[in-house]
């Protein structure tokens, strides 16, 4: 993943951030973004697509990906703008925040996913970049620990909804809650017509862990 990042270096690019979001199929709460740089020396093993790795795997690389960091940072666009501008456009409109919230200016920006926004810094869409780039990984996880952080916060106000479990992911339980107590002020309306209009298909679940 490191000679992937560093396949990129030049003598004109020689910082680079990697940038990815978590939080696009939830049913409630905010995506969430981060944005990280690293020195071109610096690995971390264990480092790799946040999905691949167990809860406590992504709690203990957290505060290392932080510690060893050039720079990093954090976005979320909550579930109203998701509502107003569409899960897409609000999950570009978070890694494009984070990266402007970074204390250095990178050279190169790696983004996951085949799209990208526009910033004055050359940004490059990597299709499965958590799987690929190490600064994409790392940004990964930095995401998904803040994001399952908040929805387990969010949690306290919300019980019935077993955030802290589902983190706001369609389970049957979620779906199953939504149905008993209907919608709460955190949830995506524009997620949630079929959900409330029909029956659900068994296939139709869905949970990042």
């Amino acid at each position: 993943m490191k000679n992937f990042d560093n396949s990129f270096l030049t003598d004109k690019i020689r910082m680079i951030a990697g940038v990815d979001e978590v939080g696009r199929g939830p049913l409630a709460g905010p995506v969430v973004s981060a944005a990280v740089i690293f020195e071109n020396d610096v690995f971390i093993e264990g480092v790799n697509d946040s999905k691949k790795l167990t809860v406590k795997e992504r709690e203990q690389l957290f505060p290392i990906i932080i510690k060893n960091a050039v720079s990093y940072s954090v976005a979320a666009v909550s579930h109203g703008q998701i509502d107003r501008i569409n899960i897409l456009q609000a999950s570009l409109r978070a890694m494009s925040m984070a990266v402007k919230r970074l204390e250095i200016n990178p050279d190169l920006i790696l983004v996951d996913g085949n799209k990208t926004f526009n910033y004055y810094v050359p940004a490059i869409p990597i299709i499965q970049g958590d799987s690929k780039s190490f600064c994409i990984a790392a940004a990964s996880i930095i995401a998904k620990v803040v994001r399952d952080g908040i929805m387990t916060r969010l949690n306290e106000y919300y019980p019935d909804y077993l955030w802290s479990k589902n983190k706001g992911y369609a389970t049957k339980e979620h779906i199953r809650a939504i149905k008993e107590h209907g919608v709460c002020p955190l949830h995506r309306k524009s997620f949630l017509t079929k959900i409330l209009s029909s029956e659900i298909e068994s296939d139709f679940f869905e949970i990042e862990e």
